[in-house]
């Protein structure tokens, strides 16, 4: 999964006026044609065609497409096509009429932007992301996931206390039971954090009955894995995942193994069976909560994330980790240590 993606998930899951905001389809009959065939070309998976796609019926509906605006937002966004993303944001933006429609465009635009920031490393695309962040809370100021995104533009320009501020507020905004909001409590006494690849932020009710999230397995070590009980692949790397299990027994490490299984009796009966003793959630298929928010589309997939919440490693397939997660251990173990009160 590409940062951008992981983070576009981060920030836009939730987010109150885009259930609001419906996206309007071409009106020209040509533009029409075109939109169809786009959506064609993403039920076969070509993303690169159907954007393309998108674009025409964009142009041939004199640039006021709310619906291929949105696509060639999300597929620029998917291919790295920054102009594409860059120019339906505009659009939408100069579109825009209503307090709340115009918020969300600006929103729509500084993401665009942001999300070129960190694949480029350019401060002054965090720049412009802030100021349009800035005018989205202008036009509608009870925006939390314009705030949240105004600081952590902020905090990649390393305006850690204005950016802070924005993670107060925002904290204000959001109920404790918000994962979200546990993170970037965090985000205010470590905005270094804001500036890390860091892994989604989650709740779950595992099958053991304990409630699981992300920020409260801090300085532990947490290896995610994606499978189920009918993929032949997961099957066999499971030897592996008992060993792993196994080896890192009593030490800092978290193992969470997420199910796509919709048969809820079959998955824990396989469990039982095989003695899997680790942390389980049942996810319930590809288009499940965590599936969604990490971006799986194929397993077995494992996410590998170190005693402060930062993603280090994504594998498809049955991957050798054991030393990666080693090194991870090893690390968490001398956090603990240092964090030992004076006896």
């Amino acid at each position: 999964m590409r940062y951008s993606q992981l983070v576009l998930v981060f920030i836009l899951s939730g987010t109150p006026l885009r259930a609001q905001d419906q996206p309007e389809g071409p009106k020209s009959e040509k533009a029409q044609k075109s939109y169809k065939e786009a959506l064609e070309y993403v039920h076969k998976h070509r993303t690169d065609f159907a954007l393309d796609s998108f674009k025409k019926a964009d142009r041939q509906d004199e640039a006021r497409c709310t619906a291929c605006q949105k696509k060639m937002i999300q597929y620029g966004l998917e291919l790295h096509d920054w102009k594409a993303a860059q120019t339906a944001a505009e659009e939408m933006v100069r579109e825009a009429r209503g307090d709340k429609t115009v918020a969300l465009a600006h929103f729509e635009l500084g993401y665009v932007l942001f999300t070129e920031g960190l694949d480029k490393h350019k401060d002054e695309l965090f720049t412009r992301a802030h100021d349009e962040f800035t005018k989205s809370l202008a036009s509608f100021g009870n925006f939390p996931e314009a705030v949240l995104s105004n600081g952590r533009a902020l905090a990649h320009l390393k305006q850690d206390d204005a950016a802070k501020a924005q993670f107060e507020k925002y904290v204000k905004m959001k109920p404790e039971s918000d994962p979200l909001r546990q993170r970037v409590l965090r985000y205010i006494s470590e905005p270094e954090l804001a500036r890390a690849r860091m892994a989604p932020a989650f709740a779950v009710d595992t099958l053991d009955g304990q409630h699981v999230s992300m920020d409260d397995l801090t300085g532990r070590v947490v290896l995610i894995d994606f499978w189920a009980t009918w993929c032949g692949p997961c099957r066999e790397a499971l030897p592996h995942m008992l060993q792993i299990a196994k080896k890192f027994q009593g030490q800092p490490l978290v193992v969470l193994s997420v199910s796509l299984d919709s048969d809820e009796q079959k998955w824990k009966e396989f469990i039982a069976k095989n003695n899997m003793t680790w942390l389980h959630y049942r996810d319930g298929g590809f288009t499940g909560s965590l599936a969604n928010l990490f971006g799986v589309k194929a397993i077995p997939q494992t996410f590998t994330i170190d005693a402060d919440g930062v993603l280090q490693d994504q594998h498809i397939g049955d991957a050798s980790i054991e030393g990666k997660l080693k090194k991870l251990v090893a690390r968490a173990q001398e956090l603990q240590a240092t964090q030992k009160p004076l006896q």
